[in-house]
């Protein structure tokens, strides 16, 4: 190097390349550029696939519960993650209900109480289409990349890039030909929160669906399906599985039972909604195909 030539003295010569290691040490050290709080995982997986080395991001909601069987867990990965949440300068959130009353408040509230200024969430356009289909999962994708390119618009194609790599990752759970056919012939009970992505992704027969106490007015509870399986046995007879949604809790024990007292052979199986909450489902596309699998057998 020309200007090492110029430096005569041994003990220059040393400073000259400390400095030198030290930059070059700062430069692969050198911290991402943003720091996103996610509300759950099924944002945080996008966030940090589609960021790269340009992202580091967390999720305050545990992946394996509904949050609103977390009110006293969220403030406490809240205070674990603190010095993470107060140089945030991201926060996302896929804003239902769920987010609305209890991932973003608790947020909020953590900010507001130690002076840390004002939360500005990224929310979703249309919280209602849910994540748990390849075509949604992408659309999510898609608003992702539209506020990492927003906050940091100097990695623009950077972010596109990784955008459709990860939007390629849905394209291998897409069920084949074979699989396909094998869906199209059996019949389930599912849960609520899981029919979209059963019945108009994998194209499975929905025969009857139950939900907890609070939903549709209480008319689906496991029970209700229960009764109606007593009246009407020939009507489940071809069912092959009852579909469980993992973060609402073991709902479906009692159809499970009432099935098998009918000499119906249906396998209770537990599909997931957030990429962490089982082993072998880290991204959104393992969720995926590790819940069709599920019943592909």
């Amino acid at each position: 190097m020309e200007f090492m030539r110029e430096i005569k003295s041994p003990c220059l010569i040393i400073l000259a390349l400390a400095a030198l290691l030290t930059v070059t040490a700062y430069a692969e050290s050198e911290p991402a550029s943003l720091r996103i709080v996610c509300t759950t995982s099924v944002l945080m997986d996008p966030a940090t696939y589609i960021g790269g080395d340009r992202v580091e991001a967390i999720s305050i909601a545990d992946p394996t519960l509904c949050s609103h069987l977390q009110t006293d867990i969220i403030p406490n990965r809240i205070q674990l993650n603190m010095d993470f949440i107060k140089n945030a300068n991201m926060f996302m959130a896929y804003n239902d209900s769920n987010d609305q009353k209890y991932n973003m408040p608790a947020v909020n509230d953590f900010i507001k109480a130690n002076n840390y200024g004002e939360v500005s969430w990224n929310t979703v356009s249309n919280p209602s289409m849910g994540w748990n289909t390849p075509n949604n999962a992408k659309l999510l994708a898609d608003e992702v990349k539209g506020w990492l390119i927003e906050k940091d618009p100097s990695n623009q194609s950077y972010y596109e890039e990784r955008f459709n790599d990860y939007a390629k990752s849905f394209d291998a759970v897409e069920p084949t030909k074979e699989e396909s056919k094998k869906l199209n012939e059996t019949s389930v009970i599912v849960m609520l929160w899981q029919r979209e992505p059963v019945e108009k992704w994998l194209g499975i027969n929905v025969v009857n669906i139950f939900a907890p106490e609070f939903a549709m007015n209480g008319t689906k509870t496991a029970a209700k399906v229960v009764d109606d399986i007593n009246a009407n046995p020939e009507k489940y007879k071809n069912v092959s599985f009852i579909i469980e949604n993992m973060q609402s809790g073991e709902l479906a024990k009692g159809i499970e039972e009432s099935l098998k007292d009918k000499g119906i052979k249906a396998e209770r199986v537990i599909f997931t909604n957030f990429p962490g909450s089982v082993e072998g489902a880290d991204s959104m596309a393992d969720v995926l195909r590790y819940n069709k699998e599920l019943v592909l057998g």
